[in-house]
């Protein structure tokens, strides 16, 4: 029941990164190469400008100068009954991408307006259109990939009627 926390998920930390986004639905159609085809980077761009970046930095900071890294949404892969997109965070010039500021991204990110991962996902969905539905999504850990790009990967439920 939305609203309310099971034992489970008071036990797992992930948990307080999740949200309550229900949908159902997802059509045998649906293959790597329609969400491939879909998630193009000109699409990806719509759903999160680059403009967005400096909105979230100005909110945080007052200074959109402030900020270490770019974000950047992705597409990584998808499977029978979820969807895996990212939010790369790639260093600025002349600034340091260090993990101890990454690492508590998720959190933030999983509520913070500007970022909007709720938005997102309800974006997502309705580009899916009758292809396929999102259900709940969660924000996993940050990845370091290399010292300057670091990733927070949304993984995002894809029900089936």
């Amino acid at each position: 029941m939305p609203g309310y926390i099971s034992k489970s998920e008071f036990l797992d930390p992930m948990s307080f990164y999740s949200s309550q986004y229900y949908c159902t639905g997802i059509e045998n159609d649906m293959t790597s190469d329609t969400f491939d085809a879909l998630f193009t980077e000109e699409t990806l761009r719509k759903i999160f400008p680059k403009e967005r970046t400096d909105d979230f930095f100005d909110a945080l900071f007052g200074d959109a100068s402030e900020g270490s890294y770019d974000i950047e949404l992705a597409y990584r892969g998808a499977d029978d009954n979820s969807l895996t997109m990212e939010l790369l965070l790639h260093e600025r010039p002349d600034c340091c991408l260090a993990c101890n500021l990454t690492q508590g991204l998720p959190q933030v990110f999983s509520r913070h307006p500007v970022i909007g991962v709720d938005s997102i996902v309800k974006d997502i969905d309705e580009l899916m259109g009758d292809k396929a539905t999102c259900g709940e999504w969660s924000l996993g850990y940050t990845e370091q990939r290399s010292s300057s790009l670091h990733v927070i990967p949304i993984k995002i439920a894809l029900q089936k009627d």
